[in-house]
């Protein structure tokens, strides 16, 4: 598989923000990351050829902000969508996936927040979806959001959840979650430090309890994002056109050393 085809297009919303867990696991697979920040300037492309995945992260700013920047980059989902590149979009990443899709994003009714850990339920789709990766979505998900969304037109939900019903969904091969498997024991760290105010909200928890959940839930969430991220993965065009070339090669009778190459 040509470098290219082992990059991701990794897009960030803050100057000090990082991809966590998602960017290492997916750097151990042998990827490497292209890190766009939209809010500091940076383009996303237009062509999406080459690229194995898209990830989108979250950020402070809301789906629904009128910045320039974030008009473009609801827009250019579009082109992820139309070329069939995987898309992951966490958090704000999903909400824009939504609003893309055409669902409304917007804060609860009640003026409630997940803020640390609460507990998520996988629907039918979703518990489909576990057995075809081999290992069950987690129990209690980390949080960090005010806003939620409407199931797009078109989309199965994954998992559901009390304050916020959406708690994951997939359109195709792009998903959208709500929580933030990417996020270290580090990154918990600061986002409580720096973003304290947060927990003052209805229905946030306190710092204490993010801290405790970490050891307590954190295990359940690494299990799953580790296999969904394989699963992810193998829909890209680039592993689908791999394949391809693999079964044509063994119907064509090529040696096995020869299926072997071309695969890599």
């Amino acid at each position: 598989m040509p470098m290219r085809d082992k990059t991701i297009l990794t897009v960030l919303h803050q100057e000090h923000s990082t991809p966590g867990r998602v960017g290492r696991l997916l750097t151990e697979r042998g990827y490497r990351l292209d890190v766009k920040r939209p809010p500091l300037g940076c383009v996303l492309p237009e062509c999406l050829d080459g690229y194995a995945g898209v990830v989108v992260f979250g950020g402070p700013m809301s789906a629904n902000d009128e910045h320039d920047w974030l008009r473009r980059q609801t827009d250019w989902i579009g082109a992820v969508l139309a070329n069939g590149t995987p898309y992951l979009g966490l958090c704000l990443g999903a909400q824009i996936l939504a609003r893309h899709l055409g669902a409304a994003v917007k804060p609860h009714a009640e003026g409630c927040a997940e803020i640390g850990y609460y507990q998520v339920r996988p629907t039918a789709a979703g518990e489909a979806l576990a057995a075809d990766i081999g290992v069950q979505w987690p129990d209690k998900v980390y949080q960090w959001h005010r806003e939620g969304f409407d199931l797009p037109a078109g989309a199965e939900m994954l998992v559901e959840g009390d304050l916020f019903p959406i708690q994951a969904f997939r359109h195709g091969n792009a998903y959208g979650f709500q929580f933030h498997p990417e996020v270290t024991y580090a990154m918990m760290c600061r986002w409580t430090t720096r973003a304290h105010e947060r927990m003052a909200m209805p229905g946030a928890r306190p710092r204490a309890e993010h801290l405790d959940g970490w050891y307590q839930f954190d295990p359940a969430v690494r299990r799953f994002l580790d296999g969904f991220l394989d699963h992810w993965l193998s829909s890209s065009p680039a592993q689908t056109m791999g394949t391809r070339r693999i079964d044509a090669a063994q119907g064509a009778g090529v040696g096995r050393a020869a299926v072997e190459l071309v695969g890599a």
